[in-house]
């Protein structure tokens, strides 16, 4: 139960933090990307505002064994910089120039979004199914050829 509300409030304290910076505003988004134009670099605080303490929670995860909760830390899933590694990045950083809205900042902004928002999740998240089945099909057919 404690794992729950420990997720819980993490991810409440997440959505307040993007909708009280702004990022969970595609104008604003936009506005720090348009350099040119009209920029607004006060994103440009937010994301060193998480940076800072990120830095040191990394170093301190780094000389831990266990979490506080006492389970196993996991590792990096990979290291390794590979065409999906760019792909997602290049498609990330598109998504997000092009519309303003980061995949995470969907889910507070879901509350006052509307259908713009929301036409954009159910968008990314039908890309998300289909990109799982399609890299589990690609799997499948490997583990086949492997096998014959």
């Amino acid at each position: 139960m404690s794992r729950i509300l420990i997720a819980a409030l993490a991810g409440a304290f997440f959505g307040v933090g993007m909708m009280l910076s702004g990022m969970a505003n595609p104008a604003r988004v936009l506005n720090f990307f348009d350099v040119l134009g009209n920029w607004d670099p006060t994103l440009a605080w937010v994301m060193g505002g998480a940076l800072v303490p990120m830095t040191i929670a990394w170093r301190i995860r780094a000389r831990m064994q266990q979490s506080v909760l006492g389970e196993t830390l996991p590792g990096p899933a990979s290291t390794t910089i590979d065409t999906r590694l760019i792909a997602g990045g290049t498609l990330f950083g598109m998504g997000w120039g092009i519309v303003g809205i980061c995949p995470g900042a969907v889910v507070p902004a879901l509350g006052v979004g509307g259908w713009p928002i929301l036409l954009f999740a159910v968008v990314m998240l039908t890309a998300i199914g289909v990109t799982r089945f399609w890299l589990n099909r690609q799997t499948r057919q490997t583990l086949a050829a492997a096998g014959s």
